[in-house]
């Protein structure tokens, strides 16, 4: 669906077929933080989109390091959060967004605590004990700007800092503490107070987030921190049951005048002089990889194209 990079800080964002007729108002934005603000080192990169009418955000963050920088990295959490704005009526900042995944190498450590308990703790899987030092964990109670962001519990250790090739933890001279650096979020942003359209309250509980599993995986060897997945099933009150933009074509086309195209748009659909209709092969993996298109700007709902192969539309991008 999108991709965005900046340096090291990479995200990508994949759909199934079947759902890309939902998706809309698809962008991106990156911020650095690192050497105040000139390298990308540091920082944070998003995607946004509409899911069935619902505004999502994926934010992946790499924030600074070090047990004594939480400050700093609250500093540039809150930096990216002000500099990300996106187009459109609607969510144009990430705490907009009626759901929000916030990721990546978050780099908060477990305070207090030495490291000789920390690994007695881990050891002895009694890993209760470090939540409460958990520095993300605190901040959560106490930072304004992470008010409502839910994580599951940290049931799998630390995944940082490892030798390399190794499932050991650091052992140079250093001797980092174990910490969980790298972790996954998400915020539903809460329903509007007041009466809504047509002196209606707002529908409750029309988003709902379920995390189906949080893990690390230890048998990946080539870093020093341990990769972190999460699984979640998202429960959607769909507001879009059909897509904006619809398309009819022929079964079969037997002759190339028969290579039509009839779409029809959705009552108050924003029209853009970039919109296009494309062909794919069966098996598309990414929206540039079409064979041929043509621009969506014929007011008769009717376009010509010549090859015998799946169309699929992409509207505004």
């Amino acid at each position: 669906v999108s991709t965005v990079r900046m340096q090291g800080v990479i995200l990508l964002v994949f759909a199934k077929y079947y759902h890309l007729p939902f998706l809309q108002d698809i962008q991106t934005d990156c911020t650095r933080t690192g050497l105040g603000g000139y390298w990308g080192n540091k920082g944070g990169v998003s995607v946004r989109l509409s899911i069935f009418g619902h505004m999502v955000c994926f934010l992946n963050c790499h924030l600074p390091a070090h047990l004594e920088k939480a400050e700093q990295r609250k500093e540039d959490f809150a930096t990216i959060l002000h500099m990300q704005q996106f187009e459109g009526p609607v969510a144009n900042g990430i705490l907009d967004h009626d759901l929000v995944f916030w990721f990546g190498d978050l780099n908060f450590r477990i305070e207090s605590l030495d490291i000789c308990f920390v690994k007695y703790a881990i050891d002895s899987n009694v890993l209760s004990q470090l939540w409460e030092k958990d520095q993300l964990n605190i901040a959560k109670s106490t930072w304004p700007v992470l008010r409502g962001f839910q994580e599951g519990p940290l049931n799998f250790p630390p995944t940082f800092k490892f030798d390399v090739g190794t499932n050991k933890y650091d052992s140079s001279a250093k001797k980092r503490k174990p910490a969980w650096t790298d972790r996954i979020l998400w915020k539903i942003k809460p329903p509007s107070k007041g009466l809504g359209t047509g002196g209606h309250r707002p529908s409750q509980g029309v988003l709902s987030v379920n995390q189906l599993c949080y893990c690390s995986h230890m048998e990946y060897t080539v870093s020093d921190h341990k990769p972190v997945a999460a699984i979640f099933a998202v429960q959607f009150a769909s507001k879009v049951d059909k897509p904006l933009v619809e398309i009819y074509v022929a079964d079969e086309w037997s002759r190339p005048e028969q290579a039509v195209v009839r779409y029809k748009m959705a009552v108050g659909f924003h029209r853009s002089s970039w919109d296009w209709i494309g062909l794919y092969r069966v098996g598309f993996r990414h929206p540039k990889d079409y064979v041929s298109y043509v621009w969506a700007r014929s007011d008769d709902g009717e376009r010509c194209l010549e090859k015998q192969l799946f169309a699929q539309v992409r509207w505004g991008q």
